[in-house]
């Protein structure tokens, strides 16, 4: 099994404070990647946008709740757009922003990396 062309030096990007406890990108990292944020960004990334429900219903046992604080934190973080128009019963539609999108391409990859793998066999790792 290959494993890597080289090392992958995160410090040079971020320089040491990458791995000290208040480096700000630990809490965005862990916001894109908490159990249900790459499962609504995929769900997303179909390009149309989707209400509410139709999120629910595509990140299967999701509460409620979870579903509210994940969208939240998304659109807080600038991956998702939430549009409201002001008609009665309120629509609300969720999309991704350009960064959403390029965030997405990238989960995708790392989704479709880990979905292979567990499908297959230790032999074939």
């Amino acid at each position: 099994m290959k494993v890597s062309e080289g090392p992958v030096r995160l410090a040079s990007v971020f320089g040491e404070g990458v791995y000290t406890e208040n480096c700000p990108t630990r809490a965005a990292l862990s916001r894109v990647t908490s159990r249900w944020a790459p499962l609504l960004l995929a769900a997303l990334s179909d390009g149309e946008p989707l209400r509410w429900n139709e999120l629910r219903h595509r990140a299967s046992g999701i509460t409620d709740k979870m579903l509210s604080q994940t969208l939240r934190a998304l659109e807080a973080d600038g991956y998702v757009h939430r549009e409201a128009r002001p008609v009665v019963p309120p629509h609300v539609e969720y999309s991704l922003t350009p960064d959403g999108v390029a965030l997405t391409a990238r989960l995708l990859d790392l989704m479709t990396f880990v979905s292979t793998r567990e499908l297959g066999t230790a032999d074939e790792r």
